[in-house]
């Protein structure tokens, strides 16, 4: 006979960020929570997040910098707990932070204090954490949810999925959720890496010569874009700024660079007037670095000093380098995204509680869900929020 877990007023599944606040949460309001995971210690993509200080979240957090089917569904969860939120509770932890560049904020430490943080509030709720827990079988039925593990049989009336997406596999990521989900008839957007550097074909090799080169840019894919380094590499393009178009980026689309976005229209032929013996090659190099401003120089192929250059063939000159057109032909995968794009869908959850609609006490949260924010804190906070949502409903 398989021996018991017990009976819980929820169990949850994944002690990632978004399980372990979701189970302190509720278990700090009293309910008896279970919180399970399969890996043999929790929280192991905040480990290596942030360099190893974890960008815990972001001060400019809004629903307009999240991917989703839905553009509207993390309105809810991300207005009813901020970023100054979470920011309070790091700080009655005693944990020291900074903030970097755009509103992004990091521990001083390491980013075990927030792990531990969580740890300790899950502690404070009495919440038990089962780790090495491979799940075998998850089932429904009289209003109970049944999950079967190695060690046994634990029931509840509510389950929560937080078991994240297939990004970073490495540290035992996998597409659990959305098997689950679509077990109980949830419908699941399609799941395709985010945050990832982007793959370029046979005919961009020069670029991929320039391995190492790091500037700063505008990139842009459709309509969105974003002002960050981008850094060649040995198969293409990384860099925070390829990053963030990346979640944006479709097979077959072209993405476009702006090399110097601080140059005002028409610097060309200013540079021209003011020094008409200069190559393009040299000026370039007062602003980019060396191997890339001769790259650049070649590509565009203005070889005579700028004093012999049409302005035509300046502003053509001018233009390509404020768009230069890449087309990727892929990306580095799930092996190296951040995080993932797609997921269960919005449409049949709840964003008030993250409840699903059809399905009585199941619930969904985190990177699980077809939200995706930006490079910089965004996804944790979209953890925080939706994980307290969902325990304010338990």
């Amino acid at each position: 006979m398989t021996p018991s877990l017990g009976t819980h007023d929820a169990i949850i599944l994944g002690a990632g960020a978004a399980g372990m606040f979701c189970a302190a949460m509720a278990g700090q309001r009293g309910r008896k929570v279970l919180l399970l995971d399969h890996a043999e210690a929790p929280g192991k993509k905040i480990l290596i997040s942030g360099g190893g200080r974890c960008n815990f979240t972001n001060l400019g957090t809004a629903p307009d910098r999240y991917l989703s089917a839905n553009p509207h569904f993390a309105k809810s969860a991300l207005g009813r707990y901020t970023a100054q939120d979470f920011l309070a509770l790091v700080e009655r932890h005693g944990i020291a932070w900074h903030e970097k560049t755009l509103g992004q904020l990091f521990c001083d430490g390491s980013a075990r204090q927030i792990v531990d943080m969580l740890l300790g509030e899950c502690a404070m709720g009495g919440v038990p954490l089962q780790l090495g827990a491979s799940i075998t079988d998850v089932d429904h039925a009289d209003g109970r949810f049944r999950v079967t593990t190695a060690e046994g049989v634990a029931e509840a009336p509510a389950l929560v999925i937080a078991t994240g997406g297939p990004a970073i596999p490495k540290l035992g990521a996998t597409g659990f959720a959305y098997d689950l989900a679509r077990r109980f008839g949830l419908k699941v957007v399609e799941p395709r890496p985010a945050l990832v550097p982007l793959t370029l074909g046979p005919d961009q090799a020069l670029f991929r010569e320039l391995s190492g080169v790091s500037t700063a840019v505008a990139a842009r894919a459709g309509k969105a874009a974003f002002r960050e380094a981008a850094l060649f590499t040995h198969r293409g393009l990384s860099g925070p700024a390829i990053l963030q178009v990346s979640s944006y980026w479709k097979h077959g689309e072209s993405i476009a660079i702006d090399f110097l976005p601080d140059q005002p229209r028409g610097w060309l032929r200013e540079a021209k007037r003011a020094e008409p013996r200069l190559a393009l090659r040299s000026l370039l190099n007062r602003h980019l670095p060396d191997r890339l401003a001769t790259t650049l120089a070649e590509r565009i192929a203005l070889t005579s000093e700028l004093g012999n250059c049409r302005d035509a063939l300046l502003e053509q000159a001018e233009a390509r380098l404020a768009g230069w057109p890449f087309t990727p032909n892929g990306t580095e995968g799930f092996a190296k995204a951040e995080v993932t794009v797609g997921g269960i869908s919005t449409a049949d959850l709840s964003s008030q509680t993250m409840a699903a609609r059809r399905i009585p006490g199941l619930y969904a949260i985190g990177e699980a869900v077809d939200v995706t924010g930006w490079l910089g804190g965004y996804n944790f906070q979209w953890a925080w929020a939706s994980g307290w949502a969902a325990a304010q409903a338990l």
